[in-house]
């Protein structure tokens, strides 16, 4: 019997170039020159919510770190409320990213493939 690990690696590949798969019409981060990618920076990896948005397939939080100070994450829609302290793992830094779900522009916003809630 053959078995071919082609489809697995092929899905494990997408996964780890691409983060997470994005419903169709959904909004993607842009790709274009227009927006700047940064390398990922010593962002705090958790943080106190202080705002969150659910837009598309995202939801947009505003958490303010240990140090005080405020930053913004996106990552998939996750149930938060204010105050929660929330735990992420960074994925991709960008600034000037605008949004045109939120009709938002934010000066620097982290991309997360997955936020929780600390107890």
């Amino acid at each position: 019997m053959r078995i071919s690990y082609l489809p697995a690696a092929a899905a494990l590949l997408m996964a780890f170039s691409f983060g997470p798969l994005q419903a169709i019409g959904a909004e993607k981060a842009p790709v274009d020159a227009a927006h700047s990618r940064t390398a990922p920076v010593a962002t705090p990896s958790e943080g106190k919510v202080i705002s969150a948005t659910d837009a598309s397939i995202y939801t947009y939080m505003e958490l303010e770190g240990a140090d005080g100070k405020r930053f913004w994450i996106a990552g998939p829609t996750t149930k938060v409320k204010v105050g929660d302290k929330v735990r992420f793992a960074e994925s991709m830094v960008m600034e000037k990213f605008t949004s045109k779900t939120l009709n938002r522009t934010f000066d620097r916003i982290v991309f997360v493939s997955s936020a929780s809630i600390v107890k």
